[in-house]
Protein backbone atom coordinates (compact mmCIF):
# COMPACT_ATOMS: atom_id res chain seq x y z
CA UNK A 1 0.00 0.00 0.00
CA UNK A 2 1.20 3.47 -1.15
CA UNK A 3 -0.17 5.69 1.44
CA UNK A 4 1.33 9.43 2.83
CA UNK A 5 2.13 9.78 6.39
CA UNK A 6 -0.56 12.11 6.87
CA UNK A 7 -2.83 12.07 9.96
CA UNK A 8 -6.54 9.93 9.02
CA UNK A 9 -9.45 8.99 11.25
CA UNK A 10 -7.97 5.32 11.18
CA UNK A 11 -11.03 3.10 10.46
CA UNK A 12 -9.68 2.02 6.70
CA UNK A 13 -7.06 0.44 8.64
CA UNK A 14 -4.40 -1.10 5.98
CA UNK A 15 -7.36 -1.32 2.96
CA UNK A 16 -5.48 0.50 0.22
CA UNK A 17 -9.47 0.60 -1.43
CA UNK A 18 -10.59 1.83 1.72
CA UNK A 19 -8.17 4.49 2.55
CA UNK A 20 -8.89 5.80 -0.81
CA UNK A 21 -12.39 6.40 -0.18
CA UNK A 22 -11.49 8.09 3.34
CA UNK A 23 -8.81 10.66 1.38
CA UNK A 24 -11.80 10.64 -1.50
CA UNK A 25 -15.65 10.75 -0.83
CA UNK A 26 -16.22 10.33 2.56
CA UNK A 27 -17.54 13.29 4.07
CA UNK A 28 -17.32 15.35 0.85
CA UNK A 29 -20.35 17.02 0.19
CA UNK A 30 -22.21 15.30 -2.60
CA UNK A 31 -24.99 17.56 -4.92
CA UNK A 32 -25.43 15.27 -7.65
CA UNK A 33 -28.42 12.75 -7.37
CA UNK A 34 -26.99 9.81 -9.03
CA UNK A 35 -23.95 9.77 -6.64
CA UNK A 36 -26.82 10.42 -4.11
CA UNK A 37 -28.57 7.38 -5.34
CA UNK A 38 -25.45 4.93 -5.04
CA UNK A 39 -24.73 5.85 -1.15
CA UNK A 40 -28.64 5.13 -0.94
CA UNK A 41 -28.30 1.74 -2.48
CA UNK A 42 -24.97 0.81 -0.91
CA UNK A 43 -25.40 1.78 2.72
CA UNK A 44 -28.45 -0.52 2.35
CA UNK A 45 -26.29 -2.86 1.68
CA UNK A 46 -24.03 -2.44 4.22
CA UNK A 47 -26.60 -3.22 6.97
CA UNK A 48 -25.19 -5.46 8.86
CA UNK A 49 -22.20 -5.69 6.97
CA UNK A 50 -18.68 -4.17 7.32
CA UNK A 51 -18.19 -0.87 4.62
CA UNK A 52 -15.46 -2.99 3.62
CA UNK A 53 -16.83 -5.59 2.18
CA UNK A 54 -19.36 -2.96 0.45
CA UNK A 55 -16.72 -1.43 -1.11
CA UNK A 56 -15.10 -4.18 -2.34
CA UNK A 57 -18.35 -5.06 -4.49
CA UNK A 58 -18.72 -1.64 -5.35
CA UNK A 59 -18.03 -2.04 -9.25
CA UNK A 60 -20.19 -5.10 -9.40
CA UNK A 61 -22.68 -3.47 -7.54
CA UNK A 62 -22.62 -0.69 -10.26
CA UNK A 63 -22.97 -2.81 -12.65
CA UNK A 64 -25.98 -5.15 -11.74
CA UNK A 65 -27.86 -1.61 -10.90
CA UNK A 66 -27.29 -0.30 -14.03
CA UNK A 67 -24.31 2.50 -12.96
CA UNK A 68 -26.68 3.76 -10.05
CA UNK A 69 -28.71 4.84 -12.39
CA UNK A 70 -32.48 5.51 -10.60
CA UNK A 71 -34.41 5.10 -13.72
CA UNK A 72 -33.63 1.65 -15.06
CA UNK A 73 -33.30 0.03 -11.21
CA UNK A 74 -36.88 1.46 -10.61
CA UNK A 75 -37.48 -0.54 -13.68
CA UNK A 76 -35.64 -3.53 -12.99
CA UNK A 77 -38.04 -7.10 -13.58
CA UNK A 78 -38.54 -9.80 -11.24
CA UNK A 79 -36.67 -11.57 -13.61
CA UNK A 80 -33.36 -8.91 -13.02
CA UNK A 81 -33.59 -9.10 -9.70
CA UNK A 82 -33.60 -12.92 -9.64
CA UNK A 83 -30.39 -13.05 -11.84
CA UNK A 84 -29.35 -10.21 -9.26
CA UNK A 85 -30.05 -12.74 -6.54
CA UNK A 86 -27.03 -15.43 -7.94
CA UNK A 87 -24.68 -13.13 -8.56
CA UNK A 88 -21.83 -14.15 -6.70
CA UNK A 89 -19.86 -10.58 -7.17
CA UNK A 90 -22.74 -8.88 -5.41
CA UNK A 91 -24.32 -9.35 -1.47
CA UNK A 92 -26.97 -11.72 -2.81
CA UNK A 93 -29.90 -10.60 0.19
CA UNK A 94 -33.16 -10.68 -2.04
CA UNK A 95 -34.90 -7.85 0.58
CA UNK A 96 -31.55 -5.19 0.13
CA UNK A 97 -32.13 -6.19 -4.13
CA UNK A 98 -35.61 -5.64 -4.18
CA UNK A 99 -35.25 -2.68 -1.27
CA UNK A 100 -33.11 -0.98 -4.21
CA UNK A 101 -35.47 -1.35 -6.73
CA UNK A 102 -38.32 0.41 -4.21
CA UNK A 103 -36.37 2.77 -3.58
CA UNK A 104 -35.27 3.51 -7.05
CA UNK A 105 -38.85 4.29 -7.54
CA UNK A 106 -38.99 6.50 -3.98
CA UNK A 107 -36.61 8.18 -4.96
CA UNK A 108 -37.77 9.58 -8.38
CA UNK A 109 -40.51 10.50 -6.69
CA UNK A 110 -38.62 12.84 -4.21
CA UNK A 111 -37.13 14.27 -7.21
CA UNK A 112 -39.86 15.14 -8.60
CA UNK A 113 -41.96 16.72 -5.92
CA UNK A 114 -38.69 18.77 -4.64
CA UNK A 115 -36.81 19.33 -8.04
CA UNK A 116 -33.96 16.89 -6.66
CA UNK A 117 -32.95 14.20 -4.24
CA UNK A 118 -29.77 16.65 -4.01
CA UNK A 119 -32.13 20.22 -2.40
CA UNK A 120 -34.67 17.45 -0.26
CA UNK A 121 -31.62 15.84 1.33
CA UNK A 122 -29.87 19.07 2.31
CA UNK A 123 -33.32 21.03 3.13
CA UNK A 124 -32.82 18.77 6.87
CA UNK A 125 -29.46 20.93 7.58
CA UNK A 126 -30.80 23.91 5.43
CA UNK A 127 -27.93 23.31 3.31
CA UNK A 128 -25.39 23.17 5.80
CA UNK A 129 -22.96 21.18 6.67
CA UNK A 130 -22.63 19.75 10.49
CA UNK A 131 -18.80 19.47 11.54
CA UNK A 132 -18.92 17.44 14.46
CA UNK A 133 -15.56 17.61 16.30
CA UNK A 134 -14.57 13.77 17.90
CA UNK A 135 -11.12 13.11 19.33
CA UNK A 136 -11.53 9.41 18.84
CA UNK A 137 -13.79 6.71 16.94
CA UNK A 138 -15.48 5.44 19.80
CA UNK A 139 -16.73 9.05 20.11
CA UNK A 140 -18.81 8.90 17.04
CA UNK A 141 -22.66 7.91 17.19
CA UNK A 142 -24.40 5.43 15.44
CA UNK A 143 -27.57 7.73 14.85
CA UNK A 144 -28.57 11.63 15.84
CA UNK A 145 -31.48 13.13 15.93
CA UNK A 146 -31.29 14.29 12.34
CA UNK A 147 -30.54 10.67 10.82
CA UNK A 148 -33.82 9.79 12.72
CA UNK A 149 -35.52 12.55 11.53
CA UNK A 150 -34.18 12.07 8.12
CA UNK A 151 -35.22 8.03 8.47
CA UNK A 152 -38.74 9.08 9.44
CA UNK A 153 -39.16 11.11 6.31
CA UNK A 154 -37.35 8.62 4.37
CA UNK A 155 -39.92 5.38 5.44
CA UNK A 156 -42.85 8.13 5.04
CA UNK A 157 -41.94 8.30 0.94
CA UNK A 158 -41.97 4.31 0.62
CA UNK A 159 -38.36 4.02 0.91
CA UNK A 160 -36.87 0.91 2.92
CA UNK A 161 -33.77 -0.14 4.26
CA UNK A 162 -33.42 3.41 5.68
CA UNK A 163 -33.33 3.05 9.39
CA UNK A 164 -31.50 5.28 11.45
CA UNK A 165 -27.64 3.75 11.21
CA UNK A 166 -28.30 3.32 7.84
CA UNK A 167 -29.28 7.14 7.34
CA UNK A 168 -26.42 8.49 9.53
CA UNK A 169 -24.31 6.21 7.55
CA UNK A 170 -25.62 8.02 4.49
CA UNK A 171 -25.41 11.46 5.78
CA UNK A 172 -21.74 11.00 6.96
CA UNK A 173 -20.56 9.16 2.95
CA UNK A 174 -22.46 12.79 1.51
CA UNK A 175 -20.94 15.17 3.56
CA UNK A 176 -23.54 16.64 5.04
CA UNK A 177 -22.06 15.18 8.33
CA UNK A 178 -18.43 15.46 8.72
CA UNK A 179 -17.51 12.93 10.92
CA UNK A 180 -13.50 12.71 10.15
CA UNK A 181 -12.02 12.97 13.97
CA UNK A 182 -10.16 16.71 14.36
CA UNK A 183 -6.82 15.33 14.02
CA UNK A 184 -7.42 14.12 10.54
CA UNK A 185 -6.36 16.12 7.73
CA UNK A 186 -9.37 15.75 5.98
CA UNK A 187 -11.15 17.76 8.98
CA UNK A 188 -9.73 20.80 8.33
CA UNK A 189 -9.88 20.71 4.51
CA UNK A 190 -13.54 19.95 4.78
CA UNK A 191 -14.00 22.90 6.96
CA UNK A 192 -12.26 24.96 4.98
CA UNK A 193 -8.76 25.71 7.15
Amino acid sequence: MNIDDRPRCGWMGNDELMCRYHDDEWGVPVHEDQHWFEYLVLDAFQAGLSWRTVLHKRAAFRKVFHGFDPVRVARMSEEAMEKACQNPAIIRNRLKIRAAVINAAAFLNLQKKHGSFDAYIWSFTGGRVIHNNWQELDEIPAHTELSDAVSKAMKSAGFSFVGTTICYSFLQAGGIVNDHLVDCFKHAELKGG
